[in-house]
């Protein structure tokens, strides 16, 4: 026991209950040995499921506890910062779900504060563990696909607006809409995908054609009527980076227009690219003056990328190794994401500010 990592979980909710769900299949490295919420009945009921012994009365609580060696940060987003920069003062590991901080102000706090711990900080970016993009970063790393000069990527949900009126939709709870909710996701793996190259300017834009008007609700979470959507439905940008490539990027939580609603990256090389959706992808390139290409799939058979997820924080927890999504790459997408809202705003493109 005494070699086992010791979790706290805060937040019991719908992800929270995915990560306890994952590491209560790792029992041989770890134990759950708290959890909390700000509903406490939903901790409880979640502590007599998993069999944890330790609900605590508040996140502070589980943070200070000697029981607690990581913590499993899966709140809404205002407060991601607050909490991490808390649990790494406190010398916790702490694996913190998307966005890393509601904007990158929070994400600068979060910056400094693992600079200044010897803990481990990751962000829960599970799609990097998907079995094609990783089929596809081999063949990257590789030079497969050469330089790789230009990248698409996006996810368009044609009716998909999760909770409204709930944090979800509010601006000063979440951050923004599907481009801090989902747009991250893409964001990151195609940044990953490309061989993180360094973000320095962005031109984008936002709209909210659907969430003033109470149309296209999905069926994610329990909407409050009464409550506010301030964020966007739809944002496009332009990201261009320190090595002349760029990337441009597309999400929507509702949309007129034919789609299947499956996360998409394209990555157009010099020698060769790869396109990926959902859980098929293809290499392509050009042999003997013809088009060639060859078809990606995940395994029949696969743990599924949020246990690999879990294995590598506890991996990273016990080496001391830099996780794969690090906080630099959190900050990153934070940087990213501020600038596309405020070109919006502005109309203007916008550099990115590094400076922490």
């Amino acid at each position: 026991m005494s070699n086992k990592i010791r979790i706290g979980v805060i937040g019991a909710g719908n992800i929270g209950n995915v990560h306890m769900q994952e590491f209560s299949k790792l029992a041989d490295q770890c134990e759950i040995t708290a959890v909390t919420d700000a509903y406490l009945p939903l901790a409880e009921a979640r502590a007599k499921e998993y069999g944890i012994g330790f609900v605590a009365p508040s996140p502070e609580a589980l943070i200070e506890d000697d029981r607690v060696d990581a913590v499993v940060i899966g709140v809404p987003n205002q407060f991601h910062a607050p909490l991490a920069v808390h649990a790494l003062k406190a010398n916790k590991h702490v694996l913190l779900e998307k966005p890393m901080g509601i904007n990158a102000e929070a994400a600068r706090d979060i910056m400094r504060a693992a600079r200044d711990s010897d803990r481990t900080l990751m962000v829960a970016h599970q799609m990097r563990w998907e079995p094609v993009p990783m089929q596809i970063k081999a063949q990257v790393e590789r030079g497969e696909l050469g330089r790789i000069y230009t990248a698409k990527t996006g996810w368009y949900r044609r009716k998909g607006i999760p909770g409204w009126g709930t944090w979800f939709t509010r601006m000063d709870q979440s951050g923004g809409g599907p481009l801090i909710d989902i747009g991250v996701h893409m964001l990151d793996l195609a940044l990953y995908l490309m061989g993180n190259p360094k973000p320095v300017s962005v031109y984008g834009s936002t709209y909210a054609e659907f969430g003033p008007k109470r149309k296209g609700i999905g069926t994610w979470g329990k909407p409050n009527w009464d409550g506010v959507y301030d964020v966007e439905d739809l944002a496009t940008a332009m990201i261009k980076m320190e090595d002349g490539s760029s990337l441009t990027l597309e999400v929507s939580w509702a949309v007129h227009m034919d789609t299947d609603s499956t996360p998409f990256i394209h990555l157009m090389g010099s020698e060769g690219g790869a396109s990926y959706r959902g859980s098929h992808g293809k290499l392509l390139t050009e042999k003997f003056d013809r088009p060639m290409e060859v078809e990606l799939r995940a395994p029949e058979q696969d743990e599924g990328a949020r246990q690999r997820l879990s294995k590598h924080f506890l991996e990273c927890v016990r080496e001391g190794k830099q996780p794969i999504t690090s906080a630099l790459t959190g900050f990153t997408n934070n940087l990213v994401l501020d600038a596309i809202y405020e070109s919006s705003r502005t109309g203007s493109e916008v550099k990115l500010n590094w400076d922490y």
